[in-house]
């Protein structure tokens, strides 16, 4: 089944329409993987792969920017859900929202804490819901004079509305549960011994929700592991993953490898992170590579928590999708083929589902 690139727009990028309905039928179970890569204010490209694929798709996506886009902007990928996509201008310090269905680009009010560029957005701070074919919810927890603020965008109203959270009374569900529980959590802050994350209920308009979850900083089954630097801590949904490593080589050429991979989640009545699963040894042994530096990102849909690791090593990248199902309690490694980065920036990477093509 083809897929072609063309510069118009997603309904034309594939010519084969009976792959288009197969897809839209598995849209809701199908996860894409995204990735924006682009030359220095140029020559961007949005590549897609999913998890019932063996390649990338490449997205038409320039010339739906170019409406809104001025001669050497600065854009980044920020977020996605469904056909929403959201992008960051470092040079306006505004967020764009390009639907990839229904063709349409929309430049977002800035929010009450005012413009923002790429640096100011967290990852595991927000959230993008796609609540129908056209319309969405763009939420992010942020500390405003030592207070926690939720801060929501409607596209439905054009509108931002800001909440201050109130404090755990110790009756939150725990979020590693198998059943998908009826919260979104947004981490506030993150420390080396304690996170703040905000629960927001997803289906209310209760007043969101303090946790203050302690961590001991200590190593699953072996010994206790406080060296920051010897750990990586990417956090999403109420989950926390902790990629470890120790130096290879010459110390001074700071090169690392990993040597486990473990998820945390919320532990009784939120009060702590709990270890729930390490990465087995047979995939670890795969996916070890010499690296310099590394990031990545994280969530948690239908019981399965999704995970993306971005590294870099001598100008080459890497990139590494693992994925667990909490009710098995087993691990998945898929395999990526090249997605041809050498040359190029990494400008954004992202997890989605329900994308549609038409």
């Amino acid at each position: 089944m083809a897929m072609k690139l063309v510069n118009r727009s997603m309904a034309c990028v594939i010519s084969d329409q009976s792959f288009v309905r197969e897809c839209n039928l598995r849209s809701k179970s199908t996860t894409w993987l995204f990735v924006y890569k682009k030359r220095w204010l140029r020559d961007a490209i949005l590549q897609g792969f999913s998890d019932q694929s063996t390649r990338w798709f490449k997205i038409a996506i320039a010339d739906l920017l170019k409406s809104l886009i001025s001669p050497g902007e600065d854009f980044f990928f920020l977020t996605a859900s469904g056909n929403i996509f959201f992008f960051v201008c470092n040079t306006r310090q505004d967020v764009i929202a390009v639907n990839l269905v229904s063709k349409t680009v929309k430049r977002i009010p800035a929010s009450p804490l005012g413009p923002r560029g790429t640096s100011s957005w967290r990852r595991s701070g927000m959230k993008l819901l796609a609540t129908g074919s056209d319309h969405f919810r763009f939420l992010f927890a942020e500390l405003v004079d030592n207070r926690p603020v939720l801060y929501e965008y409607s596209s439905e109203i054009d509108t931002w509305t800001s909440t201050e959270a109130r404090e755990n009374v110790g009756i939150m569900p725990r979020a590693s549960c198998d059943r998908e529980v009826d919260y979104i959590y947004l981490n506030v802050s993150n420390g080396p011994h304690e996170s703040i994350v905000m629960a927001v209920e997803s289906r209310s308009k209760d007043v969101p929700v303090i946790l203050r979850l302690r961590f001991n900083g200590g190593e699953h089954g072996t010994r206790q592991q406080t060296v920051m630097a010897d750990r990586l801590h990417v956090y999403g949904d109420g989950h926390m993953v902790i990629v470890r490593s120790n130096s290879v080589g010459n110390v001074k050429a700071r090169v690392r490898m990993v040597n486990g991979i473990e998820i945390w989640g919320l532990g009784p009545n939120a009060s702590h992170w709990e270890y729930i699963s390490k990465l087995p040894s047979d995939i670890l042994k795969e996916i070890s590579k010499p690296y310099g530096v590394m990031m990545g990102c994280l969530e948690k849909s239908g019981g399965i928590i999704k995970i993306v690791l971005v590294s870099n090593y001598g100008c080459l990248w890497e990139i590494i999708w693992l994925s667990y199902d909490i009710g098995r309690d087993y691990w998945t490694w898929f395999p990526l083929p090249d997605c041809k980065m050498e040359g190029l920036n990494m400008a954004g990477i992202g997890f989605s589902r329900g994308l549609t093509l038409s």
